[in-house]
């Protein structure tokens, strides 16, 4: 659930284009953003954006998409830790180094699919898996843990993120993402 502020340059175009419209569209939002602040982000001209994307929706997919393979990214590095334990409170490590930005758009994917809720498109759905996908691998982390509400406690966690991130956001305030995180830790140790 998170984005780099560096679009790479040695990426292709077309990858250079989702990775600047997540970084834009968390910046700006879906309806304040155009194809020409995605282009400027990306460093290509305006008229190759639709080479590779015929509309602003598609772009907003390729958005989505990028959380997703951010997302398994940082799960893949995560499951190298040794135990649930570790790898959730890595996972909460790397939520509060996001704080900063957090303060300024807050979530990246949470904010993308609070905005397109808003919207009878289909997009809604594919940000909600990106979010499934998050929910379903901290299930599998308390499930390693012993834990039968698997389930529930990954939704609490997940729930308390976003809400968090909210709070940050609204208030302008990266110290409270801090001081969630520290409880969020203690509150895992606290279920084993």
């Amino acid at each position: 659930m998170t984005h780099s502020k560096n679009i790479r340059r040695s990426s292709g175009k077309r990858e250079r284009l989702a990775a600047a419209a997540a970084q834009v569209l968390h910046e700006k939002g879906v309806e304040q953003t155009t194809l020409a602040d995605i282009a400027r982000a990306a460093d290509v001209p305006v008229g190759n954006v639709y080479y590779y994307f015929k509309t602003k929706n598609e772009l907003v997919e390729a958005a989505i998409d990028a959380h997703m393979q951010g997302l398994r990214a940082a799960i893949d590095a995560l499951d190298a830790l040794p135990t649930p334990q570790e790898r959730l409170k890595a996972l909460l490590r790397d939520w509060v180094e996001q704080r900063d930005v957090t303060a300024q758009y807050g979530c990246p994917t949470g904010s993308l699919a609070s905005e397109l809720d808003k919207r009878a498109d289909g997009l809604d759905t594919a940000v909600a898996k990106v979010m499934q996908h998050l929910i379903d691998w901290a299930a599998e982390q308390f499930r390693a843990m012993g834990r039968e509400d698997s389930g529930e406690l990954a939704v609490a966690l997940v729930a308390a993120y976003q809400g968090i991130s909210l709070l940050t956001n609204t208030f302008r305030d990266p110290d409270l993402m801090t001081a969630e995180g520290r409880r969020l830790e203690r509150w895992i140790d606290s279920l084993t």
